[in-house]
């Protein structure tokens, strides 16, 4: 038997890994070079003390580690407008070499489909990383309200409390309005979720949105007080709020249900960082990896159990189909939501 010709295949093959080995090892020692001695700014939208910045900066802290090169990772927050001040900067003036990145508002790619002005970023160029998990949005009401249920909600009429139109905290109160047949009188320009639970405890309103991780994290006291009732969820069902009502569950109609579909995808997102536009695919690959990295680091998790943060990591490239998809909504759909992001 002739071996020459498998000696040649097996020879080849050899070379063709070393080659692969070669390239790889080149690519990672390019990146490792260029991220050495530089720093890596993760841009924050919202005030100091919420759920996105508290993610934002227990992200931080590690994703450093786990880029080649090890750069050093700084918070900063940038806020205006909502949080569109820094989407829009991250997207028109940010240098586009994986230096700077992004927690946005899981809201932004259904404000984009909506056509809302001041969105100056199309979310399909970003670069999405990563989010620590989805999340659940609820409405809550403070326990002097008188309102347990979402059918008191519909009968009586309880000032809620917001940060500002287009987001989540107005957009929420407002679809329950339209859709669910509630009374929320909704009281925008709040600073941040925290002066909204400031005017809860001072009796100036008396309900608010927020996610549930949120309220566990931010405010474990009201919930082991019964200081607040959650009378309705939205999102992936969370398992420890048995018997609250699923807003989708509580909508008949197919299209209305699409519309409130659109308005709530961001908690599919999470609390999610991307990255500029334009960025070598290599260097987001890298973050993109970091990221994973950081969502398995020991430490990291020790500290997200002692925060009551859940982990359930969102990948990147999940993050950029849930956008697409975002995008793809109908525009009549899209059109309906819009009077109640504006």
């Amino acid at each position: 038997m002739n071996l020459a010709p498998v000696r040649a295949g097996i020879a080849t093959l050899a070379l063709a890994f070393a080659a692969t080995n070669y390239s790889t090892s080149v690519q990672a020692d390019s990146i490792a070079d260029f991220y050495r001695g530089k720093t890596v700014n993760v841009l924050i939208g919202v005030a100091v003390g919420g759920e996105y910045d508290l993610h934002a900066r227990a992200v931080a802290r590690y994703l450093g580690k786990y880029i080649p090169g090890n750069p050093g990772v700084v918070p900063q927050t940038m806020t205006g407008a909502g949080g569109l001040k820094m989407a829009n900067y991250l997207y028109e003036v940010a240098p586009r070499d994986g230096t700077y990145i992004g927690m946005l508002a899981n809201t932004f790619p259904a404000m984009q489909a909506a056509g809302i002005k001041g969105v100056m970023f199309d979310a399909n160029k970003f670069n999405w990383i990563g989010s620590i998990c989805p999340t659940v949005e609820t409405m809550t009401v403070w326990k002097t309200t008188g309102v347990h249920t979402i059918q008191d909600a519909q009968n009586k009429e309880v000032i809620a409390g917001a940060t500002g139109r287009g987001a989540i905290t107005y957009m929420f109160p407002a679809m329950l309005n339209e859709f669910v047949g509630t009374k929320f009188k909704i009281v925008a320009g709040y600073p941040g979720g925290n002066d909204v639970n400031l005017a809860m405890e001072r009796g100036e309103v008396g309900a608010r949105n927020n996610t549930w991780s949120s309220w566990k994290v931010t405010k474990p006291e009201w919930l082991r007080n019964k200081d607040i009732t959650v009378l309705v969820q939205a999102g992936p069902k969370a398992k420890d709020l048995p018997g609250v009502p699923s807003v989708t569950d509580l909508i008949k109609d197919p299209d209305d249900r699409k519309v409130v579909e659109l308005l709530v995808s961001g908690t599919l997102l999470g609390r999610p960082l991307a990255a500029a536009p334009g960025v070598p695919e290599e260097r987001v690959k890298a973050l993109r990896d970091a990221f994973d990295a950081v969502m398995k680091d020991p430490d990291f998790l020790k500290e997200a159990e002692a925060a009551n943060i859940e982990v359930d990591p969102v990948r990147g490239a999940d993050m950029q189909n849930v956008v697409k998809n975002v995008l793809a909504t109908p525009k009549n759909l899209a059109e309906r939501a819009k009077a109640l992001i504006e």
